[in-house]
């Protein structure tokens, strides 16, 4: 299914029903007096938060959605029968933003969550309500209120631990898929990535962890250049970022050094505080240097000045991704505690 990470949607509450204007006309009671009853609500519009759910490609085809409004009240004090709900699943990671103000209403981040994105109007008074001791036959009543209609955005941020970082064709893809069950298009040119893949990578049995895949990012991406400007928000949730790097580029591409600094460059100009974030460095197809890979993997590492952790894989053979996943896994236990401590 095509992944689809941002759209737009109408949605309109139930408007409420009107109150009755009625009187009780029964035998032997000739001045029965109001029995208008009110009028029921209308239903409210919410998103919910589903697992199963990874793309908002449905929004494509369905864009509106309308609740069902509330009935008018009747005779004999019966109220309107209030309209339903209407439940809207989304995926988690689901941001809502109110199209005209720029507003953002909030977020679905688990499962079976409820955001209220349109309130429901509310029921009008039948005149039993406006009886009184010197009005004993009101005709007076109020409608329904209408309910709300708001034209939606939805964003959706790709639910993560591990993001995938890195220029077009470093071998991302092909990381996700030596580690977990994910199987993104892989080929021998760049941006073959188009969308963000997810990836669940198991380390051993009740320990695994999410990594994210997102498509590769050029200088100029958070200018809008090549395909990484829109889905670098995906990595905002990522708690440990990797930065594959092609060890042995192709002749006339860039510089491994030079490439890993204008992607670091990139992401502090996207989100400085994402820049800051934990990040590991992956040399990866250094099966491709033979005897000259140690030396190579030193040169990158002295002349980026890397201080934090190093790795030397090969993904496509599935060198060194073993210990990697180990050890991100840790990693990611390990921020879980300090989490669990502080809070």
């Amino acid at each position: 299914m095509k992944f689809v990470d941002e759209v737009t949607v109408r949605v309109q509450a139930g408007n409420g029903g009107n109150g009755c204007v009625s009187f009780r006309r029964e035998k032997f009671i000739p001045r029965g007096g109001p029995d208008g009853g009110d009028g029921g609500d209308g239903g409210n519009v919410y998103l919910v938060g589903r697992s199963g759910l990874n793309t908002l490609a449905d929004f494509r085809v369905a864009r509106r959605f309308k609740a069902e409004h509330g009935q008018g009240g009747s005779g004999r004090n019966c109220t309107g029968k209030s309209g339903s709900d209407l439940l809207i699943e989304v995926p988690l990671g689901t941001r809502v933003t109110e199209d005209d103000t720029g507003e953002v209403l909030g977020e679905v981040t688990a499962e079976d969550e409820r955001l209220l994105v349109a309130a429901a109007g509310h029921g009008g008074k039948g005149n039993t309500r406006f009886k009184s001791s010197t009005n004993q036959a009101p005709r007076k009543f109020t409608p329904g209120t209408p309910g709300e209609k708001r034209v939606l955005q939805l964003e959706l941020t790709v639910l993560a631990d591990v993001g995938l970082l890195g220029l077009p064709n470093a071998g991302k893809s092909t990381l996700i898929s030596a580690v977990s069950a994910a199987r993104p298009k892989v080929a021998d040119y760049p941006f073959t990535t188009l969308y963000p893949n997810l990836g669940v990578v198991a380390v051993e049995a009740h320990r695994s962890f999410v990594m994210a895949d997102i498509p590769g990012l050029i200088e100029g991406a958070a200018d809008g250049a090549g395909l990484g400007t829109r889905f670098l928000k995906h990595l905002d949730r990522t708690r440990v970022l990797l930065h594959v790097i092609d060890a042995a580029p192709p002749p006339g591409s860039d510089d491994a050094v030079s490439g890993a600094r204008a992607i670091a460059a990139e992401l502090d100009r996207f989100s400085p505080e994402l820049a800051k974030r934990e990040r590991w460095l992956v040399l990866n197809k250094l099966d491709l240097l033979g005897d000259a890979a140690d030396t190579e993997a030193q040169r990158i590492i002295d002349e980026l000045n890397w201080e934090g952790p190093v790795y030397r894989i090969s993904a496509l053979k599935k060198e060194g991704t073993r210990q990697l996943a180990g050890d991100i896994m840790t990693r990611l236990e390990e921020l879980d505690r300090e989490d669990s401590e502080g809070a």
